[in-house]
């Protein structure tokens, strides 16, 4: 079946238990993640559709949500939740049809706005560094020793990049 020449992503985003501040909106990080997407050409889907869930929520969120999968019970910046990493029978042919689901990403503000690293550097930059490493690590990258982390990071200002 023939694909779009450019991946279409349905991303829902929700701001739960945050401080009402001036966040990027959802068509703008649908921009960006579809963007990202075309940069990173992923194959699974033969329809190139894609779906993305983003959380942007608080520390007191984020730490209950790690502790609970990852079981450590602390505040991170960002989890990721990858939807491919568990065989599913039959999903070839659904995704014939329907975008595939990529996963859930779950973004802390407070953490975010806590490591910017400084002044100049903005709540959105800092946002959507952590927002490229989520979709990195739910289209399988993973950073377990330096080499890994170098490579995943010059990925993430490649994608930057694209948005600047």
């Amino acid at each position: 079946m023939a694909s779009n020449a450019h991946p279409d992503v349905n991303l829902w985003v929700e701001t739960s238990a945050i401080e009402t501040i001036d966040l990027p909106t959802s068509a703008s990080w649908e921009t960006w993640f579809s963007r990202w997407l075309r940069e990173l050409k992923p194959t699974a889907s033969p329809i190139n559709q894609y779906e993305v869930s983003l959380l942007l929520t608080n520390d007191a969120t984020i730490q209950q949500l790690n502790s609970t999968y990852r079981h450590q019970d602390k505040a991170t910046d960002v989890l990721a939740f990858a939807a491919q990493e568990t065989h599913m029978p039959g999903a070839q042919v659904i995704y014939q049809t329907v975008p595939m689901p990529l996963g859930d990403l779950i973004i802390s503000v407070e953490t975010a706005q806590r490591q910017r690293h400084d002044a100049a550097y903005s709540l959105t930059q800092e946002l959507t560094w952590l927002a490229a490493h989520g979709l990195l690590h739910l289209l399988g990258w993973d950073h377990p020793d330096d080499a890994s982390l170098k490579n995943m990071l010059d990925k993430q200002t490649d994608l930057l990049g694209l948005i600047a």
